[in-house]
């Protein structure tokens, strides 16, 4: 039967191991060629070599003014200064942990509200989203520290940060899960409704946990967007990483070395979230780039066909 449908089809030549494809973003920009890796290359050495004599420079003035002797770091060898850093870095993400819970929250609500078909809900989220992204947090912090006790609202230190930092992620994160949905074919939520579903089943049980996996690296990001914006805590007096940083450096009249402590921890932490968002980021590459082999079909005798 397959030779008369097919009778032109050649014997399928023997199996091969398919060679590993790579994740290419020749989609954003076009590939450079033998010139542009050239400049690339040169301007990626240039980089590196101001990077190196600007750091260079810095460790002579630091030297030069006396910052790099071994008795303004001795302190810093004393596990209770670590302690003490420690725990304003759990202050950071106590309050960045209660951030991502309710920004998040609210962002999906914010998401679905501004994909509804009822206008005036439409409205109400997209004009949410647009002032969110638009009034500055240190004006939000403001408000909370001066004008709400004002008329006798007086919220705790650590509501006074988490308040502000809430109402504007949860615009970002509403932004990105919509932009999960809609990078989706709309063919998902198609099949769902053929198969019963309710538009809100559809979209909570097939639409929304695809958009979730699709924007995790983008989430993520965020993330560490929301751990640095956290060190605004210090204007309402809030025990986080930068604030226990200040307390320290007036304490030990150590500036310059305190800092650069606090910057590391910021540098570790942060660090480790941008390596999960680039891990993440790969992984999903290289499942997009594997598609499912085609069914091999068999193979035609030319005799038999041409005898039928």
């Amino acid at each position: 039967m397959t030779a008369q449908l097919i009778p032109d089809r050649p014997a399928p030549s023997p199996k091969r191991r398919r060679p590993r494809r790579e994740y290419a973003a020749s989609f954003i920009y076009d590939q450079p060629g033998p010139r542009g890796k050239r400049t690339i290359l040169f301007g990626s050495i240039v980089s590196s070599v101001v990077f190196i004599v600007v750091i260079g420079l810095g460790l002579w003035q630091f030297a030069d003014h006396g910052q790099l002797a071994p008795e303004r770091w001795a302190p810093f060898t004393d596990w209770a200064i670590w302690s003490y850093l420690l725990v304003g870095l759990l202050g950071t993400l106590e309050a960045a942990a209660i951030v991502a819970v309710l920004g998040g929250a609210l962002g999906v609500l914010l998401a679905l509200g501004r994909m509804s078909h009822q206008r005036w809900l439409r409205w109400l989220s997209s004009t949410y989203i647009e002032i969110a992204r638009t009034v500055p947090v240190l004006l939000m912090i403001y408000l909370m520290l001066f004008g709400l006790p004002q008329i006798g609202i007086n919220l705790p230190t650590l509501w006074k940060l988490v308040v502000p930092l809430t109402i504007a992620n949860s615009a970002v994160f509403a932004e990105i899960v919509r932009a999960g949905v809609a990078s989706l074919p709309r063919g998902q939520r198609e099949a769902a409704l053929s198969l019963g579903m309710r538009g809100s089943q559809a979209m909570r049980f097939v639409v929304l946990p695809q958009a979730f996996r699709n924007v995790t690296p983008s989430l993520v990001t965020q993330l560490v967007s929301l751990l640095k914006d956290t060190s605004l805590g210090y204007i309402v007096a809030f025990t986080e990483l930068l604030y226990r940083g200040q307390v320290l450096a007036s304490y030990l009249h150590l500036l310059i070395p305190t800092y650069i402590a606090v910057t590391a921890i910021y540098l570790v932490v942060n660090g480790s979230l941008s390596y999960v968002a680039s891990r993440l980021q790969r992984d999903q590459s290289r499942r997009r780039v594997k598609q499912p082999p085609l069914p091999a079909l068999p193979a035609i005798d030319h005799t038999k066909a041409a005898n039928a």
